[in-house]
């Protein structure tokens, strides 16, 4: 009897170690450096020191843009916010692409609303695939050890 329960006991151990392995035990700054696609997204991360945050409990829902988004703001843009005396735009800009707690695509209703970490709203569109604002996601539902990420082709920008 004691047998049969250790050998479930290891079993449990192993399947729940092979599961932290495919990305869920990475955080999201770590998801997101691993992927490859985020450099200018990790690179603002680090810029606004935003990383502990992002490495926190969380959770946290992540609209992540990728480096063909912020490549796609006007020339410049990338480079003034990353110096330090902008710091508090560049937090206020990357705050507005998270949302406290873990909202998966399957929580998503047509025109909803959500309350991002730096304090304005971002809305939802169902129509024509999932749009946040007036970007597409164009990835959805990677799932962190502290919360998900979606991958948008656009940097959202709050309003002034």
């Amino acid at each position: 009897m004691f047998r049969k329960f250790a050998v479930a006991g290891v079993a449990s151990i192993l399947f729940s170690t092979a599961a932290m392995a495919d990305g869920h035990g990475k955080d999201i700054v770590d998801t997101a450096v691993g992927a490859g696609s985020f450099n200018t997204l990790v690179a603002a991360v680090q810029a606004a020191e935003l990383v502990d945050t992002l490495k926190g409990e969380g959770p946290f829902t992540v609209f992540a843009p990728t480096d063909e988004a912020f490549a796609a703001l006007p020339e410049g843009t990338v480079e003034t916010l990353l110096k330090p005396e902008n710091k508090d735009q560049l937090v206020a800009i990357l705050t507005y692409h998270v949302v406290p707690g873990k909202v998966m695509s399957g929580d998503l209703s047509d025109d909803m609303t959500a309350a991002t970490v730096q304090g304005g709203e971002i809305t939802i569109d169902l129509d024509n695939g999932v749009m946040v604002n007036d970007a597409n996601v164009v990835q959805a539902d990677i799932e962190t050890s502290n919360g998900v990420i979606h991958v948008i082709d656009k940097v959202i920008l709050p309003e002034s």
